[in-house]
């Protein structure tokens, strides 16, 4: 090992013991993160100057939205991680589908899940979609942030082999000292990702619907294919077309989706502004 290589701190994955049950570090990541964006998130609906009006959804929306955007995160993410990386495997194992607590989830497919969960819960309440879209992607990146150190307290998702100074050996990535991807991630689309949602909405961007979505997803898409330089490809997929790693190829339409919506956002008056004459 390389003589400044960082010790990989073996943190016990499974964070205490409550009889036959264990509560994960991995598990207790999507509590927490859901929780504080949860607040975070009702914060937002009570600042009017960030709408130029009252927020066309109320804090009880915010409430009762809490267990749907959770059951769209789960369910997509598991579904997502079983339909692109593991699909083979899984059709010969279909009960592991069910072991969420082994890991194994995918954000493309956890947006997506996400996408249903508020399509779904917008038109039951009669609130405007792309809006309760934006407070939601605004408040995202606490997810991914946690969710990423998640994954590196379990020793997961590591990078490819590396020579800096900081790269580590995972107990499960062989000998090699390896780029510290997850951290990579958990800075970029956690840490990089909120500051600039923040700003835009200080800035007003919650008065064009779905701007923040189309924010959200272009940053993610370009956050994700710059960490994937140093992530190690899943092995049962290895590299694709080129190079490209599947989350790469799965940012791409992510990426052309967030494009067309910040144009569809720019395009339309904001909220607030005074309707034009006829």
């Amino acid at each position: 090992m390389p003589a400044l290589t960082l010790p990989f701190p073996n943190i016990d994955p499974i964070l205490i013991h409550l009889g036959p049950f264990a509560i994960r570090w991995y598990a207790l990541a999507y509590i927490v993160g859901i929780l504080l964006a949860w607040v975070y998130a009702r914060a937002i609906i009570r600042a009017d100057k960030y709408w130029g009006e009252p927020a066309p959804l109320t804090v009880t929306d915010a409430d009762d939205f809490v267990v749907w955007i959770t059951l769209g995160i789960i369910l997509g993410g598991r579904i997502g991680y079983v339909a692109f990386y593991s699909p083979d495997y899984f059709a010969q194992h279909p009960l592991e589908m069910l072991q969420l607590w082994k890991g194994g989830m995918s954000f493309h497919g956890g947006f997506t899940g996400c996408i249903a969960a508020v399509v779904l819960f917008a038109r039951t309440r009669g609130i405007p979609m792309l809006s309760l879209g934006d407070v939601t992607c605004t408040v995202g990146p606490i997810g991914l942030l946690l969710g990423r150190l998640a994954n590196f307290v379990n020793g997961e998702l590591w990078g490819r082999p590396a020579d800096v100074p900081w790269a580590m050996v995972f107990p499960t990535g062989g000998p090699l000292p390896r780029h510290p991807s997850q951290l990579y991630e958990a800075a970029l689309e956690g840490v990089l990702l909120f500051v600039i949602l923040f700003l835009l909405v200080r800035g007003g961007a919650l008065k064009r619907p779905g701007f923040v979505i189309g924010a959200f997803a272009i940053g993610y898409a370009v956050a994700r294919s710059f960490c994937e330089l140093f992530r190690e490809p899943d092995a049962q997929l290895g590299f694709l077309w080129g190079g490209l790693t599947m989350g790469m190829v799965l940012s791409i339409p992510l990426f052309l989706f967030g494009v067309v919506l910040v144009m569809i956002a720019l395009r339309r008056p904001p909220l607030g502004s005074a309707p034009a004459a006829r």
